[in-house]
């Protein structure tokens, strides 16, 4: 099955990839190599077994454009289209309170480049904002392997200043200043619920 991403360039998996975080999986944690969305999955899934919370990755949404039918009862995918996600990345509910943010992460140490968040996921986090939920985004820096939790409303702060042509990033100084950093550890891997219990007064 050929899978295309939205500009058109072909997703080819590589399996030796695969094998070799297979692998990773039984080495110490520090030398995992995991990213980001791997160590936030894991988070959830931890939270979800011990019924802390239930937060889950959204699905990233497909066009299908073609489809074979081999038989009638039987249908194969042939060339599908990873579309561009039109909300954030993952969302729940925790202790009544519905939980929504966005994951990224960047090789520069300095900075957070604001061109990884696209206008429609502002425009998403501030609806969610306005209906009354928590809205933030998990920043990491993973030259250091520094993960810090920013608030929506600091987000939109900057992308303003981004818009009324201002820096287009967010410095590391801010990002400290602003947010809230995790510590990292094994279970879980990512413990943000930590530090929404301690901005809203949750525990």
């Amino acid at each position: 099955m050929i899978f295309n991403y939205p500009n058109g360039k072909r997703y080819n998996p590589k399996p030796e990839q695969a094998v070799k975080i297979k692998k990773e999986k039984n080495t110490a944690y520090s030398n995992r190599g995991m990213t980001l969305e791997e160590d936030l999955n894991e988070t959830n899934s931890y939270y979800l077994d011990r019924a802390i919370a239930v937060i889950h990755k959204k699905p990233t949404p497909v066009q299908i454009v073609n489809v074979d039918y081999p038989r009638r009862s039987a249908a194969v995918i042939k060339e599908a289209y990873f579309k561009q996600a039109s909300t954030t990345d993952y969302n729940g509910v925790y202790k009544g309170r519905y939980i929504d943010f966005e994951a990224k992460e960047t090789k520069f140490s300095t900075s957070f480049p604001l061109k990884n968040f696209h206008e429609h996921q502002i425009v998403h986090m501030k609806s969610v904002l306005d209906q009354g939920g928590i809205c933030f985004v998990i920043l990491r820096f993973s030259t250091e392997e520094e993960v810090f939790l920013l608030e929506a409303s600091h987000l939109l702060t900057f992308w303003d200043r981004m818009k009324s042509g201002g820096r287009k990033s967010i410095t590391k100084e801010e990002v400290k200043d602003f947010g809230n950093q995790i510590s990292l550890g094994l279970n879980p891997r990512i413990d943000y619920i930590k530090v929404i219990d301690y901005l809203y007064k949750l525990s």
